[in-house]
């Protein structure tokens, strides 16, 4: 099986004038299709440039990317847009909503910048939101949800396009414990439902321990890989 993401002495370096400062050095890694990583490490570890990196979002100052068999460093800002659009569904701690939109606008808003040739599967929308408990909220603004509703309808909105891998960063950072086991059951649920790779930055390690593998990081390096207990969430939504 050829590893769905593989990095390569990664490295990103930022300068603020004549200093630089090493963000990550040296990260050299795989991750199988359909396996869910955990990557865990204190404020200031790295954990956040290798998310952008992962997603295209930044580019590396030294090393390999590989994302499906494509190195993001040789592609241009439109093709690594397009391969994001086409490959990862992002989920961020602060949830990103789109305040004047509704929650069912903020899903179908995001399958159509997507660029997808078939119109949007309504009953997969229907299956997701049924799955994550918001069914009777899509008509709601953001201001209208609490947090943890925000964060499913954002769970919804990276999943609506079906990705193969999903990045989320922090997801559980702003909620409370009921609201938090909800959104690591549904990442667990996407990764064994629907196959798709789960990659996962947090700082707690009970939320971490769902996954098949923690990729611990310090001081921007990787210093371990272990095998994750796999614990299952089970939550009530």
């Amino acid at each position: 099986m050829q590893p769905i993401i593989r990095a390569e002495h990664l490295g990103k370096t930022y300068r603020s004038g004549k200093i630089e400062v090493p963000a990550l050095q040296d990260a050299t890694f795989t991750v199988d299709p359909g396996e869910f990583v955990s990557i865990v490490g204190p404020s200031g570890s790295g954990k956040s440039t290798l998310f952008y990196l992962l997603g295209g979002l930044t580019r590396a100052t030294s090393g390999k990317m590989i994302i499906d068999g494509v190195d993001f460093a040789t592609l241009n800002d439109g093709e690594r847009t397009e391969m994001r659009k086409s490959k990862i569904g992002f989920i961020f701690q602060k949830f990103n909503l789109l305040p004047t939109l509704t929650a069912r606008q903020n899903i179908e808003i995001a399958y159509g910048i997507s660029g997808r040739s078939e119109p949007l599967d309504k009953g997969h929308l229907a299956h997701l939101t049924d799955m994550l408990g918001i069914t009777d909220r899509l008509d709601h603004r953001p201001s209208e949800l609490s947090g943890g509703q925000q964060q499913r309808v954002a769970i919804a909105r990276a999943l609506v396009t079906r990705p193969a891998i999903i990045l989320a960063d922090e997801p559980t950072g702003n909620l409370d414990t009921a609201s938090s086991d909800a959104v690591l059951e549904m990442l667990q649920r996407s990764n064994r439902e629907f196959k798709q790779t789960v990659l996962m930055i947090t700082h707690n390690p009970e939320a971490a321990s769902i996954a098949d593998r923690i990729l611990r990081m310090r001081d921007g390096k990787i210093t371990g890989i272990e095998a994750g207990l796999g614990r299952v969430v089970h939550a009530t939504i």
